[in-house]
């Protein structure tokens, strides 16, 4: 564009009715409240992608459990990792609760009732965390869907003013129309700015949280599925102690 089309537009702007100055101030504070929410979130997802796909390959290759928990506290970005660290400190609690003598081993129920309290804390655990990708993205999608009524309010207010004007004059040739109704459309235009980047990248963000989201259960339950197992091993290498006892 060249520069005595910006000088124009800035001269349409600084020449504009006090409302619809408002309506432009109040769509740059929404666009730069969007772009501010565009740049820290595409940082922080970006981070939780690239991390979590280092913590899965951690985890999966892993000697102990509790080496994994160490090595999943310096990855601060992956919501995986604090997923499995709430869940790592759940089963550590229900061990810890559950530590019988040799002659009298966990009973059925216990099991499932330590089998159930790491499955709430998981899906506690998936609940914040979905919580926390989520912060500021609807943000986006109420900026989308309402900058450009706003505008168009501005654009209404300025076509109503410019009229008038007409109707003071007492002509309607272009020269008079023509200067109130482009600073008017300068206010939808505004209001367009600042929704379309704001619609994109909401839509982005969505599908890329989803992702994560979806990461989350599916190792939630995988997670579950390695528990569960152990408690299978652990009654199959009790019973059998009790049959060489016998």
């Amino acid at each position: 564009m060249p520069i005595s089309d910006h000088s124009e537009i800035i001269q349409l702007v600084l020449h504009a009715g006090p409302m619809v100055r408002f309506v432009l101030f109040l769509l740059l504070l929404f666009s730069v409240a969007c772009w501010a929410i565009i740049f820290n979130k595409f940082r922080l997802i970006n981070k939780a992608r690239k991390q979590s796909a280092v913590f899965l390959d951690l985890f999966w290759n892993r000697r102990s459990l509790s080496e994994a928990y160490a090595a999943s506290k310096k990855l601060t970005y992956c919501p995986l990792s604090r997923v499995f660290r709430v869940a790592y400190a759940e089963l550590r609690k229900v061990k810890t609760r559950q530590t019988p003598p040799p002659e009298k081993p966990a009973s059925q129920s216990e099991d499932l009732a330590a089998i159930a309290n790491i499955k709430r804390a998981l899906r506690r655990a998936v609940n914040v965390e979905r919580t926390g990708l989520n912060k500021a993205v609807p943000f986006l999608a109420t900026t989308g869907n309402t900058a450009p009524f706003v505008g168009l309010f501005g654009t209404v207010w300025g076509i109503m003013n410019a009229f008038r004007g007409i109707g003071l004059k007492g002509s309607a040739s272009l020269a008079v129309v023509a200067p109130g109704i482009s600073e008017a459309l300068v206010a939808t235009a505004a209001g367009l700015a600042a929704a379309i980047p704001a619609v994109v990248a909401y839509n982005y963000f969505s599908s890329k949280i989803d992702e994560l989201e979806s990461e989350m259960h599916n190792f939630s339950a995988d997670f579950l599925n390695l528990v569960e197992r152990e408690l299978i091993i652990r009654k199959g290498n009790d019973i059998h102690g009790d049959g060489q006892r016998q």
